[in-house]
């Protein structure tokens, strides 16, 4: 017979966990536990509410519908308790707990770390884990509260908050265009030693807009190629050819003149900076607190003005 009156937060609390990373051991390494106790406290509210919740394999752990219907059902109320008792515990202006965030390397190094320290020095009862990666990252099994990601989001079921947007620009060393001439169109391009990111969907096809609204799209052929950003500027700065750098990466060695911009007349697509989490029907204060506070960050260092808080459904 089911007892659900006598269900233990706790219980859900560790259920929570196992959906969220798909597996018992995931689960306990999250909270901090033996995998045997997840086991125990899993059977626990399986026999508690009547109803099997995971379907187990030797390799993966899968919710059933049953168990679906309760995640999606329990997932915002539990943070929402868990944040009324950290109201309860440390006062109404106080973020506590912990924050996750993820987001690539490059832009943790040149934005996202400096603003992170200024966040962590506003809030002293919060503790922050940052998270960083080239690849995209499941959010829900990683358990990142909040991603910051850069570029083009394709639909998914995770929401996102604009954050800012930058521009992309063509650049070379000066040492570099000493043995060439300078590109005046952009199909001058295709005939440069072209340095590629594979990161990109189609790091060989670039379109270009003019002020005037003329477009011109190319194709070029790479010899070398990289999977970072930071590579990549480093192989520009040593004279190996041309390549599109974001905003963040190419600032510094253009004001310097390690590198130069080229047909500053023509614009490549501008992209975004988005913070991206998880699906649920409440966004956490400590996630809602940080996404403002690095918008008006961007926004003062860069000054990408945005427009207020709104959710999207997005993916990288």
């Amino acid at each position: 017979m089911a007892h659900p009156g006598k269900i233990d937060l706790n219980d859900l609390l560790v259920f929570s966990a196992v959906a969220e990373t798909g597996g018992f051991t995931t689960a306990a390494a999250r909270l901090g536990v033996a995998t045997a106790k997840v086991s125990v406290e899993i059977s626990r509210l399986e026999s508690k509410l009547g109803l099997t919740l995971f379907s187990r394999t030797t390799r993966k752990v899968v919710l059933t519908d049953a168990g679906q219907a309760l995640h999606e059902d329990c997932r915002p109320l539990l943070l929402g308790l868990l944040e009324a008792i950290d109201r309860a515990t440390t006062g109404e202006e106080q973020l506590s707990g912990t924050l996750r965030i993820s987001t690539t390397v490059d832009h943790a190094a040149l934005s996202l770390a400096p603003a992170l320290a200024e966040f962590a020095r506003q809030h002293p009862h919060l503790d922050i884990d940052l998270r960083t990666s080239d690849r995209v990252v499941d959010l829900i099994e990683a358990g990142i509260d909040v991603s910051i990601r850069l570029g083009w989001l394709r639909d998914s079921s995770n929401r996102a908050v604009k954050l800012g947007g930058f521009e992309q620009y063509v650049v070379a060393s000066p040492a570099y265009l000493a043995r060439r001439q300078i590109p005046q169109d952009p199909r001058d391009l295709e005939l440069f030693d072209w340095i590629a990111l594979t990161l990109l969907p189609a790091p060989f096809t670039w379109k270009f807009s003019s002020a005037a609204g003329e477009t011109k799209t190319i194709h070029v052929k790479s010899r070398v190629r990289v999977d970072s950003p930071g590579a990549l500027r480093s192989l520009l700065q040593a004279h190996t050819g041309v390549s599109v750098l974001d905003q963040f990466n190419a600032q510094d060695g253009i004001a310097s003149g390690l590198l130069v911009r080229l047909l500053p007349e023509w614009s490549l697509p501008a992209a975004g900076i988005y913070a991206v989490y998880p699906p649920g029907r409440q966004v956490s204060a400590k996630v809602r607190t940080f996404i403002d506070f690095y918008r008006q960050y961007l926004e003062h260092r860069y000054g990408n003005a945005v427009p207020s808080f709104q959710v999207q459904a997005a993916d990288r």
